[in-house]
């Protein structure tokens, strides 16, 4: 229901391809990052890092290289702010205070929340808002890994988006499913590209 009532953003990609789009969302995180990235490198997978800003300003080494790695970098915000929780003026202050650090026009609003408002200004500055068609829940401490790895294999298909996050909360279940996703659609024919 969802993508039909927010139709402006985007939620999957219609693709004849075996193509999945991973994305990383809060980074980037030294000790998590980096891991996100060597296991990419291993499949030569490409990814989008939705980045928050005062992470960026804090690790720009590590951004440099999502960067110099070719993956895709989007805005998620200076201080990973609920839209729905503040005015709207302040929302896309937050948002112009972390394209400074992140030079991207893909947008993610953290929590997936956003007033209509917000998401009306941010397509009228040219952003594009990336949501997503499959959830990992990697961040929730109350599901198992094993849950979070059946999450994107029963629902990844051509051309959906994957929410994965590259945070300290996110972790052990990211370290337990980023591998397993790779190896199997990989073998399954699937090619993971960054979003454009």
């Amino acid at each position: 229901v969802f993508p039909k009532l927010f139709s402006k953003y985007r939620w999957h990609f219609h693709s004849e391809e075996k193509v999945l789009y991973l994305t990383f969302d809060d980074g980037p995180i030294p000790e998590v990052t980096d891991f996100v990235l060597a296991q990419l490198k291993k499949y030569d997978a490409k990814a989008t890092f939705f980045c928050i800003g005062k992470n960026v300003k804090k690790n720009s080494a590590i951004y440099n290289r999502i960067i110099a790695e070719k993956h895709a970098v989007g805005n998620h915000s200076h201080n990973h702010l609920k839209g729905w929780k503040v005015k709207t003026s302040k929302y896309l202050e937050n948002v112009a205070k972390a394209n400074r650090h992140i030079d991207s026009k893909l947008f993610r609003p953290p929590y997936g929340k956003i007033k209509k408002k917000q998401a009306k200004a941010l397509l009228k500055q040219g952003y594009q808002i990336i949501m997503w068609d499959v959830l990992s829940a990697d961040f929730d401490s109350k599901i198992t890994k094993e849950k979070c790895w059946e999450n994107v294999k029963l629902n990844a298909q051509k051309g959906s988006i994957i929410v994965f996050h590259d945070s300290i909360k996110a972790r052990e279940n990211l370290e337990f499913v980023l591998p397993k996703v790779l190896e199997y659609f990989t073998k399954e024919g699937y090619s993971f590209k960054a979003i454009s």
